[in-house]
């Protein structure tokens, strides 16, 4: 791929309260990636906390907003319209897929995702990448918006680490060789 700017964006709640939380996924593998790339996130006007590096030779900027999940079209809206990239890549949990599958796509719905919602309504299109971690759907009558706010499991935690790096490892492929040579390597 070329090196027009690709902007990364992690979705989470801010704040300690939801820091393990399963919805918090997307803020744990930019934080992995902004290890990468040798940068700390900072304030932006746009209302993300950003690092603007590169992966695997791609420049990049990794976004993380500043609002909580539901609102996370805003702050994505307002980075896209400042850097101007070339391709938006949106990391995200995902309720229909096996705890830490790794599944990614161009464009689709939301899934109920609301924070896909905001940010396809913000953007105006959904034309944008979507790397997709699993975190598996809760057991019994558990309400889906409750168990997105608990943290992962002890069983979980204990290869969270490794399965954030793998999830690091397939954004990077996305942005640096494309979507068909990372489905191919990890799906």
């Amino acid at each position: 791929m070329d090196d027009e700017l690709a902007l990364v964006v992690g979705l989470g709640n801010p704040g300690p309260k939801y820091e393990g939380n399963r919805h918090n996924i997307g803020f744990l593998v930019l934080d992995e990636l902004a290890h990468r790339a040798g940068g700390k996130f900072k304030a932006h006007r746009s209302g993300a906390e950003v690092v603007e590096g590169r992966l695997s030779g791609r420049r990049v900027v990794l976004a993380k907003p500043r609002s909580f999940m539901n609102l996370s079209g805003g702050p994505v809206s307002s980075a896209a319209k400042f850097y101007k990239p070339g391709l938006v890549v949106v990391v995200h949990d995902e309720l229909d897929l096996p705890f830490a599958a790794i599944r990614m796509k161009l464009g689709g719905g939301d899934n109920g995702h609301n924070g896909l919602r905001s940010i396809t309504k913000s953007l105006g299109t959904k034309d944008y990448y979507r790397v997709r971690f699993g975190i598996d759907r809760p057991s019994g009558r558990q309400d889906p918006a409750d168990y997105v706010l608990k943290d992962f499991s002890a069983v979980e935690r204990k290869q969270l680490a490794l399965e954030i790096d793998r999830a690091a490892d397939a954004t990077e492929a996305l942005v640096s060789k494309g979507l068909e040579a990372a489905q191919n390597a990890f799906h």
